[in-house]
């Protein structure tokens, strides 16, 4: 900033050029001769680093001339607006330029409001980005898991709302140091009740995300349940993966890794509504839920969410299609420190008409649970 006493990088202008939250500057993307060191700088990363993606932060404060501005702190647009025109067309000429230059590398936007088209080409009048961060599921969920369980049925449409806008964008179900920083407490930290069930539920939450539309990420130290939220001037708590329910958890997280990478319903078709449907949503009284995940070939994947620490031993459900469904992953499961309840392997449908489908499955429904099951044919 004011490299060499003037405004070089930056807007002259204070309303323009500053953030008076954060105490920053703002790169002033009128200029070529920013928008080419900027974009010289994304190329320098993606090429000569073999980066895979820039994560780009705080795009609606790009995007908003007013953003944590109040009346008379910043300068309408042309049209007496708030859009930021240019960073709309920086924005379309970095990726065109990406596009181009590093067709590998994947962009990233953290961008926290429903501006439009965040992740649509700029052909097609988006800003071009390839994912976006989804905030409103993770504040959603995040909000939904942490009461206690006796609680959750009076909020169950926090569980649910997110398939409202899910492909409004390409999505990244994301739980980021932003969760695990400035007095937010950890993962592990934010699950209520006893210690073996804040495992459950953290089980339970990482086995939900994995399953909904999206892509997935995790920050370091969720995979194996910290205790204390992250620090950036000291390492991550390795120690405590020797100790049996973190060890446990992050056994849990390996498994579930393999079998997101090895079954294509769960990414195959995410961004469009043919690779999921809901079996039922409104179970608000026992805050279970559940659905399908498909892909293109006709595989699927049953995924049941038993948000309560009751067993539910004859749980009748509508099967979208008749046959065997085997139990492939249970985070129940006593090797992930769970209690072992499950439905030995496998259940098959019986012609009993349930939630408007022709047949349905009884099941055992483990405490604080997820269960997938796979359709064998």
């Amino acid at each position: 900033g004011r490299f060499d006493g003037t405004a070089c990088y930056e807007h002259a202008d204070p309303r323009q050029g500053e953030h008076p939250h954060w105490g920053t500057y703002i790169f002033n993307l009128g200029r070529n001769e920013v928008k080419n060191f900027l974009i010289a700088n994304a190329m320098y990363w993606l090429k000569e680093f073999h980066c895979d993606g820039l994560r780009v932060d705080a795009v609606a404060s790009m995007l908003y001339l007013d953003y944590g501005k109040g009346p008379g702190q910043w300068v309408p647009n042309k049209d007496g607006g708030n859009i930021n025109y240019d960073t709309l067309e920086f924005l379309k000429h970095l990726n065109s330029i990406m596009g181009r230059l590093t067709p590998h590398a994947i962009l990233i936007a953290e961008e926290s409001t429903s501006f439009p088209s965040i992740t649509r080409p700029p052909e097609q009048g988006g800003l071009g980005f390839h994912y976006k961060w989804n905030m409103g599921w993770m504040n959603d969920f995040l909000s939904y898991i942490q009461h206690e369980p006796i609680h959750r049925k009076y909020h169950h449409n926090q569980l649910t709302f997110s398939m409202v806008y899910a492909y409004s964008e390409n999505f990244i179900q994301v739980f980021s140091h932003d969760e695990v920083v400035h007095g937010k407490g950890s993962m592990l930290g934010k699950m209520p009740g006893d210690n073996w069930q804040k495992f459950a539920n953290l089980r339970l939450t990482y086995a939900f995300q994995y399953a909904h539309p999206g892509k997935k990420l995790n920050f370091m130290g969720n995979d194996f349940g910290q205790f204390r939220e992250w620090n950036e001037k000291r390492s991550l708590d390795w120690h405590l993966i020797s100790w049996d329910s973190h060890g446990k958890l992050l056994q849990m997280m390996k498994v579930l890794n393999h079998l997101y990478k090895e079954n294509a319903p769960f990414w195959e078709i995410d961004h469009y509504y043919t690779g999921f449907e809901w079996i039922w949503c409104d179970d608000a009284d026992n805050s279970i839920v559940s659905f399908v995940r498909k892909d293109d070939h006709g595989n699927q994947i049953l995924c049941v969410f038993n948000f309560t620490p009751v067993v539910r031993n004859d749980y009748r459900l509508g099967a979208p299609t008749r046959g065997k469904w085997k139990e492939i992953f249970n985070t129940d499961s006593d090797m992930f420190g769970g209690s072992n309840v499950g439905n030995f392997g496998e259940v098959w449908t019986q012609d009993i008409p349930w939630q408007n489908r022709e047949c349905s499955l009884n099941i055992k429904l483990p405490p604080l649970a997820a269960v997938y099951f796979r359709l064998e044919r």
